[in-house]
C-alpha cells in the first residue's frame, strides 16, 4: 500500500496508545520482574490461541501497558516511563539489582537515565516536569 503525502490529512478518532510490545525470553520470569520490582500490575494474562500468550502489565493508573511478547529480545525499545522521582527511582532500582545507567542531570532537561530489564531490553525513565 502506498500513501499519497500530498492527498488530504487522514481524521482519525485516536485518543491515546493502549499497548507497546517488549519481546521477552521468559513470559513469567518477565512479569514476576515488573510486577516484583517496579510494582507494575498484571492487567492480562491469556492465552489466545495454541501457543500464543497474551500478557500485559502496566503501572497502577497508567493508561498505556506493556505486553510481555515471546519473540527476540535484547532491543532498544525506545519506551519512556515517566516517574516523579528519577534519583530516588535510580537509587532504589540500583540498589535492587538491575542494570541502570548513570542519572543524567542536564540543565534545562528533565532528570532521565536507562535501564535494561532481564533480557537487555532497553526502557527510559524520563521525571516529569
Amino acid at each position: 500500500m502506498s500513501i499519497d503525502a500530498s492527498s488530504q490529512p487522514i481524521r482519525t478518532h485516536f485518543v491515546d496508545i493502549r499497548t507497546v510490545s517488549v519481546p521477552v525470553a521468559d513470559q513469567d520470569r518477565a512479569v514476576s520482574f515488573y510486577v516484583d520490582t517496579f510494582g507494575f500490575e498484571k492487567r492480562m494474562d491469556a492465552e489466545l490461541a495454541p501457543g500464543f500468550r497474551w500478557v500485559e502489565v502496566a503501572a497502577p493508573g497508567a493508561t498505556t501497558s506493556l505486553a510481555l511478547v515471546a519473540g527476540q529480545p535484547g532491543v532498544d525499545t525506545g519506551i519512556r516511563l515517566t516517574t516523579s522521582d528519577a534519583q530516588a527511582d535510580h537509587a532504589a532500582l540500583r540498589g535492587a539489582g538491575v542494570e541502570v545507567d548513570d542519572l543524567l542531570l542536564w540543565d534545562g532537561v528533565p532528570p532521565m537515565f536507562s535501564f535494561r530489564d532481564l533480557d537487555g531490553n532497553t526502557l527510559y525513565v524520563v521525571q516529569e516536569d
